[in-house]
């Protein structure tokens, strides 16, 4: 395939590559970096171009790979490796500990607004939060399985009432 010829059939599948990388990386600019990116390795290394095969899903594969090595390099480049001999920070402002105060309190009102559901809500809700499926639900407490979900449903909606004070937390 001569190079005119395959630029002419990159250009008739980039508006197929579009949705894709739009699907990686759910954000247009970078959808379109990443589309322009494809477009140029494609080009650069035509000649590794088998002929004969599938053009769409080689670029589909490059595209990929492309987004790939971005993603693993922004992991890379973002991950700090601390180098000191102690192996942590020494007078450092950017990391703090939080008093953990807040939190009893809110661990104590949630158990606390738990604990105050009707036992026909409670049971289910509590049931579920720790691990059981629908179905298990209602096999142990012998009720349909709508019933069930229509009481977890009830019991989260009273909860988050009682708990709106810590909706913005």
């Amino acid at each position: 395939m001569k190079a005119l010829e395959l630029s002419s059939s990159i250009d008739q599948l980039t508006i197929a590559l579009k949705p894709f990388a739009l699907k990686l990386t759910k954000d247009v600019d970078e959808a379109n970096d990443l589309l322009q990116e494809t477009l140029l390795k494609a080009y650069s290394n035509r000649d590794k171009f088998v002929e004969g095969t599938n053009l769409k899903a080689w670029l589909y594969t490059i595209m990929r790979n492309t987004f790939i090595t971005n993603y693993q390099r922004l992991a890379r480049k973002n991950t700090f490796i601390d180098t000191t001999d102690s192996l942590h920070y020494i007078n450092s402002s950017e990391h703090l500990t939080q008093n953990l105060a807040f939190s009893k309190f809110s661990l104590a009102d949630i158990n606390r607004a738990i604990d105050n559901l009707d036992e026909a809500y409670k049971q289910p809700f509590v049931m579920y939060f720790r691990g059981f499926k629908y179905h298990e639900i209602a096999d142990r407490l012998h009720i349909p399985i709508g019933t069930v979900k229509n009481r977890i449903h009830i019991a989260r909606k009273t909860l988050k009432k009682k708990l709106k004070v810590y909706a913005s937390n």
